[in-house]
């Protein structure tokens, strides 16, 4: 079993900034368009010099939706045109198959994730198609991680059965909320019954893992409709469960000038329901994996995390060890060597870009040593709760202490709250700190340092 799930307001309240999510470090809003596509190939040909054989992820990004969620803050497309869907994945397979020449020398994958928008905005066949050019320049390992984001509202049993007939292993359902009331106020009609007949039958059909998705902090909910929601979600017994903060930002999202803001729950509402669904998530034997997911004792999430094998990257949290990443699509986001890539957020400039037979690469970075150990200690933190400052010293050689005695003053304030430990080398964040963890990680952000700029990101709860 896991740390037991302790959740205090008082503190939450007193932590709740602005901050980031730390999929990466540094952050994507610090990439540079001075790193292109000469940097990318550069990195990509050092991939495995010295014999180092590092694993190899693949990211997809399929923008497209039939229909926009008001809530929504990802990159996609709404349109029911199917042949702009059919011209994205034309350009896709031009993508994979630049990619796939740099990597041909080591092409085994073990860990792939679609996402969206909405990967099952295709049908079967058309997603079939594109399993099968990947699989034809790329080597999927036969134990390896492959998920896809699942709308319920585009799939059958059929077709749930088809996706894991192609390979993929884990799916991730959006339930978001399953009060219709809700579910009108965000633009996201979607049947409770037909939603949890299609998680059975994902179970069924052998995937390993299923996840779904909930939001906290959408208009209309109430503490009464979210736990009739909650009590659904964990009759359904799925393996793991996001549970999101809702980020109200309608200057930086378009469709979230749709939402009324009248509607929204109070702050202090807010905060009792997250609190409320953390008590019901921990009754019923879910596992704290860190930064809004849950899991069971038994699954892999909640292994790698109890053997010390959890990473955390683009995709989430993940089992995979530290790897390479290759993100494909608009706006993907990709990491290699100690590098980050994104690809152009634009169709109109992604397919430029593949015209030329260039990689559409629009910006992206190159770690500095500080970087890399500060990323080590974020990733630490934010996976494990707790760094070996011995450890850190061995691997980045430095004096732990002497190299973040900044740091280490300020986190004094979190000791004094009991909200983590700092003795005998190592630095332990207590179970009624987990939910600050990404207050704690923004201690060693030395890009916060410097410019104090957190208008840009959501808050921390």
């Amino acid at each position: 079993m896991g740390v037991p799930i302790e959740f205090d307001v008082e503190l939450v309240r007193r932590f709740d900034r602005k901050g980031p999510r730390y999929t990466s470090y540094p952050t994507a809003d610090r990439f540079v368009e001075a790193f292109g596509e000469e940097a990318y190939r550069t990195w990509a040909a050092r991939r495995n010099v010295g014999g180092i054989q590092r694993p190899l992820s693949l990211y997809l990004h399929l923008p497209f939706c039939r229909d926009v969620c008001f809530y929504c803050a990802c990159n996609k497309i709404v349109t029911r045109d199917a042949a702009k869907a059919t011209l994205y994945l034309d350009y896709l397979s031009k993508e994979i198959e630049l990619q796939a020449d740099l990597f041909r020398e080591d092409p085994h994958v073990s860990q792939m994730h679609w996402g969206g928008g909405t990967p099952t905005y295709y049908d079967t066949a058309a997603l079939a198609g594109l399993f099968a050019r990947l699989a034809e320049r790329f080597t999927f390992t036969p134990h390896g991680e492959y998920s896809i984001e699942i709308d319920p509202r585009t799939v059958d049993v059929e077709m749930i059965h088809a996706l894991r007939e192609m390979g993929f292993n884990r799916a991730s359902f959006g339930v978001q909320d399953f009060d219709p009331v809700v579910q009108a106020a965000v633009h996201r009609l979607q049947d409770e019954k037909r939603t949890l007949d299609l998680i059975e039958a994902a179970r069924r059909a052998g995937f390993e893992s299923v996840n779904i998705d909930l939001i906290y902090g959408l208009p209309k909910q109430t503490l009464m409709s979210f736990n009739v929601t909650l009590a659904r979600v964990l009759a359904a017994r799925p393996d793991r469960v996001a549970l999101y903060n809702y980020a109200h930002l309608p200057t930086l999202f378009k469709p979230q000038r749709r939402i009324n803001e009248a509607d929204l729950p109070a702050p202090e509402t807010k905060l009792k329901l997250l609190g409320h669904a953390i008590k019901r998530l921990g009754e019923a034997g879910y596992v704290y994996i860190g930064m809004d997911h849950f899991a069971l004792p038994d699954d892999a999430l909640t292994v790698a995390q109890r053997q010390g094998r959890l990473h955390r990257n683009f995709q989430g949290y993940s089992t995979s060890p530290e790897g390479d990443l290759i993100g494909l699509g608009v706006s993907s986001i990709g990491a290699i060597g100690p590098t980050y890539s994104q690809n152009h957020r634009t169709l109109e400039d992604y397919y430029d870009s593949l015209e030329d037979g260039k990689l559409p690469i629009m910006r992206g970075i190159e770690l500095t040593a500080d970087d890399l150990v500060r990323r080590a200690v974020i990733q630490a933190l934010m996976c494990h709760f707790s760094l070996s400052k011995e450890a850190i010293e061995i691997a980045h050689l430095i004096n732990f202490d002497r190299y973040f005695a900044t740091e280490l003053a300020e986190l004094r304030e979190f000791e004094k709250l009991e909200l983590l430990s700092i003795e005998d080398g190592w630095i332990t964040v207590t179970p009624r700190g987990r939910f600050l963890i990404r207050s704690i990680a923004m201690v060693f952000d030395r890009y916060l340092r410097h410019d104090q700029e957190v208008r840009r990101y959501s808050r921390v709860i």
